[in-house]
């Protein structure tokens, strides 16, 4: 059993770049897949229509970081097999991950669809807003069990060495999503904006499916489903998957203090997000790639390697978002038009951007050093890294500041703090577990 991607003995900047170039032109397609909902919702709807897709936004980041973090956590088991060369475990882990996962989400789906209306409430959503928003929900929801599975088999893939199809699925994905959401939205208004979203995530998990059974990269069978393994992968799964449910958490938070201003902020904060992605997704594949390198090289016994792809990592990554950042801060004004004209919202957008700025690098080398922590078999070390990062720090701090003589900029000035203190802690935390380790 070979990894598609020699990350033993490769050479370090090519096998690093291969892992990752295509895992960024998914997470490109990905934003440009969450746009297209947002560019037709917010041009044919207009600012209402736009506002409630920013706070399903709040609830489906939430869905969304669950499945990420989930498929992350099993790809650290497949990919620690992987590197071992034992093919029989990892036929039986990606049994065991899936036959799991697949039954978690099945219920989350159950229960979030029967609690819909008491999380919006939770969340304060604007009365204006609320029907619409619930609308587009009650629909996105359910076919969010198709979007889950699918995570989970590209993490498998990835694991043995193969993002490319994340990419080539999310080409797909978004493709048939700009095709098909303007059409869906002038016959059924926001829910046909589910309806094509949960359509385009059904045929691109039929492919994947069809893509697994044509690389044969593992062998899936319930008879593989290992009770031992399945508590292992849950080890691993659970920490991700509260991991990457920070930044979702933090950012509900975030949207509840927005909805306490005018409908103008509102669509100002969705816009930030959108724009905001464009900057994250970067640093997420990187996060992703450098996990199954790092759990791969683990358990091939040659924790060396590991810690020259960190270093690489850390050097192009950091020159990526510093270069991304600077381009986004000097025509934030002109993206954020694409989404909604409005003077009002432009100007909230540009000075956003301005106070947060160099906090987006630091976003990229907190996920270098997360990814290290989680691929050497430490999930609960990034997790706890991740709850400071957006619990401990970024919320308090929002809700203080946003209360003084700063307002909004408040908000702003702690997403930046965030992400310096991120680093910084996460820097000394892989300083300290490598001194042990050696």
């Amino acid at each position: 059993m070979k990894s598609n991607i020699d990350f033993i003995h490769g050479k370090t900047d090519s096998a690093l770049m291969k892992m990752v170039t295509p895992l960024f032109c998914a997470m490109v397609l990905m934003l440009a897949y969450g746009m297209v909902d947002s560019l037709w919702v917010g041009n044919l709807l207009g600012e209402n229509g736009y506002a409630a897709l920013t706070t399903a936004g709040a609830i489906s980041v939430i869905l969304y970081a669950i499945a990420v973090g989930t498929s992350n956590g099993m790809s650290i088991v497949v990919s620690n097999l992987v590197g071992s060369g034992d093919k029989k475990k990892a036929d039986s882990a990606v049994s065991t991950a899936l036959v799991l996962s697949s039954a978690f989400c099945l219920l989350l789906v159950a229960a979030m669809e029967l609690l819909l209306p008491q999380m919006l409430n939770a969340l304060g959503t604007h009365e204006n807003i609320f029907e619409e928003t619930c609308q587009y929900l009650l629909i996105f929801i359910p076919g969010y069990f198709f979007l889950f599975v699918y995570m989970q088999l590209t993490a498998f893939f990835r694991s043995y060495g193969d993002p490319a199809f994340q990419m080539l699925g999310m080409l797909l994905g978004t493709l048939l999503n700009a095709i098909i959401d303007p059409i869906f939205i002038k016959v059924d208004g926001i829910r046909g904006a589910a309806i094509a979203t949960t359509l385009s995530e059904f045929i691109c998990l039929i492919l994947a499916g069809f893509y697994a059974a044509r690389k044969k990269y593992f062998s899936f069978s319930v008879k593989y489903f290992d009770k031992a393994q399945a508590k292992q992968v849950a080890q691993k799964a659970v920490p991700s998957c509260i991991q990457q449910c920070m930044p979702a958490i933090s950012s509900t938070v975030l949207v509840s203090i927005v909805n306490a201003f005018d409908v103008s902020v509102i669509a100002s904060y969705g816009v930030i997000k959108n724009i905001e992605n464009i900057l994250f997704y970067p640093g997420m594949a990187m996060n992703m790639g450098l996990i199954t390198i790092v759990g791969q090289c683990m358990g091939a016994g040659r924790s060396d390697r590991s810690r020259d792809y960190v270093k690489t990592a850390c050097l192009y990554g950091g020159i990526i978002e510093l270069v991304m950042t600077a381009l986004v801060v000097l025509f934030a004004g002109q993206i954020s038009n694409a989404f909604v004209q409005s003077r009002v919202v432009e100007e909230i957008v540009r000075r956003a951007f301005l106070i947060i700025g160099f906090g987006y690098v630091c976003y990229m080398l907190t996920n270098i050093f997360m990814a290290e922590l989680s691929g050497s078999g430490k999930p609960t070390l990034s997790m706890i890294l991740m709850f400071f990062y957006y619990i401990v720090i970024r919320v308090p701090l929002a809700i203080v500041l946003v209360r003084t003589t700063l307002g909004l900029d408040g908000m702003w000035i702690a997403m930046l703090v965030s992400h310096i203190a991120a680093t910084i802690l996460g820097f000394f935390i892989l300083k300290k577990r490598r001194s042990i380790l050696v």
